[in-house]
C-alpha cells in the first residue's frame, strides 16, 4: 500500500491557528532549540521507513528535539508495532483536534505543537518549523536538564510577563532501535528508530513561577533508555498547544 495512510476521525474541533502567548523571549535562538519534532510513525506503515530515517538525520541537528511517536492502530495490518505506546495515537487525535485538520496519518509531523507535516518531507518540515516560529513565544523559555548525584533536575525559570499555563513532561528515549519486521507490508525488512518515546512523565505544571523538579535515575534507567527530554507545552494533553520549552540530555 503506497502513500500517506490515513485514519479518519469521526469529529474535528474548531480549527485553531498558531496562538500569540503572552510569554516574554528570554534567549536567543542559538541558546535554546529552534524546534520540537514529534514523529507519529508506525513499523506496519510502507510510507514511514523515509520519514524514520529522516528523523534520524534531523536528530544530529543540535538546534532541533526529535521525538519518535510510534502508534499502534496499523497493527491489524498483520504485524503489532514493538514500540507502540497506546498515548500515542490519543495524543496524535488530541492534535488533530487542536490544529483543526482532518485526520490523523502516518507519517506525521507535528512541529514545536502549533504545525503538521508529512514526516518524510524535509522541505515542509521546515516551513512548519518556520511558520510556528512567528510566534515569538516558541521554544523561547529556557528549560534545563541536569543529572548530578543520582538524580536528573529539570528547572524552568519564572516568566517576566504574563504566561500561558503549560504542563511540564518528561520523556524518557532510548536513541535508536533496530527492528527486524516480521510480518504485515514490512516483512523481511530491519529499521532502525531514533529518539523513540518510551514513556510520559507529567512532572507537574508551570503557571510562569520558577520551577525545579527531581526525578531519581533508576526510575528512567530501563528497557534501553539512554536520554531523555523534557518539554514544557502549552495547553493539557487533551488539547496540546504552543511549545515553550524543551530540552534533552543523555544519562549516560
Amino acid at each position: 500500500m503506497r502513500g500517506r495512510r490515513y485514519l479518519a476521525l469521526a469529529a474535528i474541533a474548531t480549527a485553531v491557528t498558531v496562538v500569540s502567548w503572552a510569554v516574554a523571549p528570554w534567549a536567543t535562538a542559538a541558546e535554546q532549540p529552534r524546534a520540537v519534532i514529534e514523529l507519529f510513525t508506525s513499523q506496519g506503515c510502507t510510507s514511514c521507513p523515509p520519514a524514520d530515517r529522516l528523523l534520524g538525520e534531523m536528530s544530529k541537528d543540535p538546534t532541533v528535539i526529535t521525538l519518535s511517536l510510534p502508534v499502534d492502530y496499523w497493527d491489524y495490518l498483520g504485524w503489532k508495532d514493538t514500540l507502540a505506546l497506546g498515548g500515542h495515537a490519543s495524543r496524535q487525535r488530541a492534535y488533530s483536534r487542536a490544529l483543526g485538520y482532518s485526520g490523523i496519518y502516518t507519517p506525521q509531523a507535528v512541529v514545536n505543537g502549533a504545525a503538521q507535516a508529512l514526516g518524510s518531507d524535509r522541505a515542509a518540515i521546515e516551513q512548519a518549523i518556520a511558520k510556528s516560529r512567528n510566534n515569538g513565544a516558541t521554544l523561547s523559555l529556557p528549560v534545563t536538564l541536569t543529572i548530578a548525584d543520582g538524580r536528573l533536575t529539570v528547572a524552568a525559570p519564572a516568566a517576566k510577563s504574563a504566561a500561558a499555563p503549560a504542563e511540564v513532561w518528561l520523556c524518557p528515549l532510548v536513541k535508536a532501535v533496530e527492528v527486524a519486521i516480521g510480518r504485515g507490508e514490512n516483512s523481511g525488512h530491519t529499521f532502525t528508530y531514533h529518539n523513540v518515546v518510551r514513556r510520559w512523565i507529567k512532572l507537574g505544571d508551570w503557571v510562569g513561577k520558577a520551577e525545579t523538579f527531581n526525578v531519581p535515575l533508576k526510575e528512567l534507567q530501563s528497557a534501553g533508555v539512554d536520554s531523555a527530554a523534557v518539554v514544557v507545552q502549552s495547553g493539557v494533553a487533551a488539547a496540546p498547544k504552543l511549545m515553550l520549552g524543551a530540552a534533552q540530555v543523555a544519562l549516560h
